[in-house]
């Protein structure tokens, strides 16, 4: 299925900053495919959509776990969007979040929706408007001076350049793109499925040592509190800040910039060990007014997040520098194995806290005078260094088998996104191989531009609907 011929015709360079073409695809501008369609909600009792650079347009969410519902008061106003309407987030178009929806419902009015031409398959222009080489054109196009302020507008969109195969030969592209996907996300499906697995035992292993220690003969005690059971007798259970500092970051909103320092917010905060491959950056003023009143992380400080990863936490282990951003704050003591009390903080007697403490909450966060008050276990230190050794060993060969799997999971995204870019461009021809291939299900196509990343979903997503109140 993925060993594909090129097409038989010559090819041309019709458009400088794609590869050539097949010579019958048409050159045309967006202005002559699709037309903006503006048509708000009189209701406002419409599905609410999303859209991202990972899922596309999805359904949203709108009740939490105890069944509030978190949306805006009223949709009324909202954008209507129909079954194969194009939906742009005009601030992130730029990334890719745009795409083609399977369903009816609104978007924010902050977004864009397109109706394509009757002589046009949409899915085709879903697949090519979402590949590297146009997400690169889209950004060049969109207006602003950094990339937090870029904006794409319909006369952007409108005089940007596709490439336009004979209709049929559309339906046959997005016909094996269908196929193919599915066969990758697939793959990807099931090696998650085993990370996941994998991750089960891991955690296994850590609540059992952070909660009981490592001497099954160890007298315990009650320690009162439903939720953590039985500890061994030695231990102590206090409030967090008895023998950890907490400090807030600063509650302000700082100018990003592509170069600088870079900023330890939600995303950071979602691993166990802190990184800024993918963090905002700020300059060195702004970092400074940040890092101010003390709040200068150094190594061995754990940036805990207070909104939407709530409870999530990372240990700074850098001496590189660089400042808290939003919705987080640092934990720090003198006294303690930060590494031990980080495997706490992910251990599912924590989990069960936090449910307690965020119980009933409409937006899911907690404030720094909740975070001192959280109820901790702490073992002798000798036994908490112990313990990080202990789990150190036994997670080794977890941590490695995850690692690859990931990696591959890595290897199969950029070979479906290799496979997109070539198919939709015209590098190769699938229109015999489409031939053979039976229709999908609605279910088998549920997720059409593939699997979503959930961890950069989550951090991404929710600022790109920030505007949605």
């Amino acid at each position: 299925m993925f060993d594909l011929p090129e097409y038989p015709d010559h090819y041309s360079r019709q458009v400088e900053w794609l590869d050539p073409t097949p010579v019958h695809w048409q050159r045309q501008r967006f202005r002559t495919l699709l037309h903006e369609y503006n048509a708000p909600s009189t209701v406002g009792d419409e599905q609410l959509l999303r859209v991202s650079q990972y899922s596309g347009v999805t359904e949203r969410k709108t009740t939490t776990s105890e069944g509030i519902d978190n949306r805006s008061a009223s949709l009324i106003g909202y954008k209507r969007v129909e079954t194969d309407d194009l939906v742009v987030n005009i601030m992130l178009a730029w990334n890719g979040s745009l795409g083609v929806s399977k369903f009816e419902g609104v978007v924010s009015p902050a977004y864009c929706v397109y109706r394509f031409e009757a002589n046009q398959d949409p899915w085709y222009y879903h697949y090519l408007l979402r590949t590297p080489q146009y997400r690169a054109r889209i950004k060049a196009m969109s207006r602003g001076i950094v990339d937090s302020r870029l904006r794409l507008y319909s006369d952007d969109l409108y005089r940007l350049e596709a490439m336009v195969p004979p209709l049929d030969e559309q339906r046959a592209i997005v016909k094996y793109l269908g196929h193919a996907h599915a066969r990758i996300n697939a793959a990807i499906t099931q090696k998650r499925k085993l990370i996941a697995l994998l991750e089960e035992e891991r955690q296994a292993i850590i609540n059992q040592a952070v909660t009981r220690g490592l001497n099954p003969d160890a007298g315990l005690k009650d320690s009162g509190i439903p939720w953590l059971g039985d500890v061994p007798s030695r231990w102590e259970i206090c409030a967090l800040d008895r023998y950890w500092r907490v400090t807030d970051c600063k509650h302000m909103t700082v100018p990003f910039t592509d170069e600088g320092v870079p900023l330890a917010s939600v995303r950071q905060a979602q691993r166990f060990e802190l990184s800024f491959n993918d963090a905002r950056r700020t300059s060195n003023e702004w970092a400074e007014e940040l890092r101010s009143d003390g709040r200068e992380p150094a190594r061995g400080d754990i940036i805990y997040c207070r909104n939407v990863g709530v409870g999530a936490a990372a240990i700074v282990n850098t001496d590189e520098y660089f400042a808290m951003g939003q919705d987080v704050c640092l934990l720090r003591s003198k006294a303690q194995d930060p590494w031990f009390f980080n495997h706490y903080l992910h251990s599912a007697v924590m989990a069960a806290q936090m449910e307690q403490v965020l119980l009933g909450a409409t937006f899911r966060r907690i404030n720094v005078a909740a975070v001192k008050r959280l109820q901790i276990v702490v073992p002798p230190l000798p036994e908490q260094q112990a313990i990080v050794a202990y789990i150190d060993g036994k997670t080794a060969s977890i941590d490695k088998a995850v690692a690859h799997m990931r990696r591959e999971i890595e290897l199969l995204t950029e070979f479906k996104t290799r496979l997109t870019s070539d198919v939709v461009t015209g590098q190769v021809d699938v229109r015999a191989v489409a031939a053979t291939l039976p229709d999908l299900t609605d279910e088998e196509t549920s997720v059409p531009d593939g699997t979503i990343d959930d961890e950069a979903d989550l951090s991404e997503d929710d600022s790109a609907d920030a505007d949605e109140g």
